[in-house]
């Protein structure tokens, strides 16, 4: 029986995965379709649970040098007046900390483990998953060479689908998926160099009051995602702008823009006179080099993710809004569960379904946790708490 995994996405979740699984003694081959990995992105969140797979992979302290220890959520309005604080991670008492990072940094973090753990080999990019068939035995993948246009069939035992939101694999396997479905709100995305952001370790969610029909009103929040830079203390600072520009529904992926370039003058008007963090609004978004646009979109829960040999991890299982900061932290859940499993059973295809059986509840609950959270206010003491206290029970961080 081949027991190779071939892994579908070198991103956050399939990078953990390769660690997870060589770990637990199984080899591991990760493609990818970009031809070369780059640092790309923002700032993201770890949760504890998932910080807690890192650091048993070994990777804490190359974790706690390349983020901030996050300690408190501050909730303002658009004035900067604060109305609420949640504790976080260690300071809240969970057992690990939580990190705020730069995406492509994590990212790069991971690459450079696996090549040094699993061989410079491990990683092949350019390589595009089309599809695949199984046996009883296998799963044989045909990819294509994007360099050169070759095609090539690659056999494994297992097959991983952890390439994203847009997921080839998942399209294979669910080829009557749902659309994706947009929340009507564009976030924009930027990051500069600052002075530190109220303590260091401080993320900063300002909100409007809701529109008069009820939607979300805008929102502006910003945290530090580097330890200082200099002695004078500056660090990176991540920003997010998030504002209803449209009504719910289904999105046409040919006409959505990601990672679309934007200008400080698309954001601005929806934030005049804003501040956060003792800072105007106005001097983050106009100090950022590059800002980016994003839709902010989900998929409703599969009712199942996989079959046989083949399965799905992270945005590819389970796209959610980004509003609970769990996108990337549940991937990395994903890699921890699915490596327990397969150490733990005879035959694959039982620690597939076993790992489905587990990771789809909680993530199906954290994708609905995600869309309340989305749609409840954000002003008020008490019903700020209630929202926070309500999302942390749905996703364990």
């Amino acid at each position: 029986m081949n027991s190779q995994v071939l892994i579908a996405g070198a991103g956050i979740g399939g990078l953990t995965a390769a660690l997870t699984l060589h770990a637990a003694g199984i080899d591991v081959t990760v493609v990818d379709s970009v031809r070369e990995i780059r640092p790309l992105g923002v700032g993201i969140n770890i949760q504890p649970p998932a910080v807690g797979v890192l650091t048993e992979l070994g990777l804490g302290d190359a974790l706690a040098a390349l983020g901030i220890q996050t300690a408190e959520h501050r909730y303002a309005d658009l004035r900067g007046e604060l109305v609420f604080t949640d504790s976080r991670g260690l300071a809240r008492g969970y057992r690990w900390p939580q990190y705020s990072v730069h995406r492509g940094e994590l990212q790069m973090l991971l690459l450079d483990t696996v090549r040094d753990r699993l061989g410079a080999g491990a990683v092949r990019t350019g390589v595009r998953v089309e599809r695949s068939v199984q046996s009883e035995e296998e799963v044989r993948v045909r990819v294509t060479d994007r360099a050169t246009g070759g095609a090539s069939v690659l056999s494994a035992g297992l097959l991983v689908g952890a390439d994203g939101l847009h997921s080839t694999v998942r399209a294979a396997l669910h080829p009557e998926q749902g659309p994706m479905l947009w929340s009507g709100v564009s976030m924009w995305r930027g990051v500069l160099e600052t002075e530190r952001f109220v303590t260091g370790r401080s993320a900063v969610i300002a909100s409007d009051d809701p529109r008069p029909d009820g939607s979300q009103g805008p929102q502006f929040l910003a945290y530090p995602i580097s330890r200082p830079l200099d002695d004078r203390g500056r660090s990176l600072l991540n920003w997010v702008a998030l504002v209803t520009v449209a009504e719910p529904g289904p999105l046409d992926p040919a006409a959505a823009d990601w990672n679309a370039p934007a200008r400080a003058e698309d954001v601005l008007p929806h934030f005049e006179g804003w501040r956060i963090g003792g800072r105007d609004v106005r001097d983050l978004v106009t100090g950022s080099e590059v800002i980016l646009r994003y839709p902010m979109v989900d998929r409703d829960p599969l009712p199942h993710w996989g079959e046989g040999r083949v399965t799905l991890l992270g945005d590819a299982a389970h796209p959610m809004y980004p509003v609970g900061a769990n996108g990337a932290t549940q991937a990395i859940i994903d890699a921890g569960v699915l490596a327990d499993r397969l150490a733990a059973a005879d035959d694959p295809r039982t620690a597939l379904a076993s790992y489905e059986a587990e990771r789809r509840a909680a993530t199906a609950r954290i994708v609905e946790a995600s869309r309340r959270m989305h749609a409840s206010p954000h002003s008020g003491e008490s019903a700020i708490d209630a929202i926070t206290s309500a999302f942390r029970t749905a996703t364990g961080g």
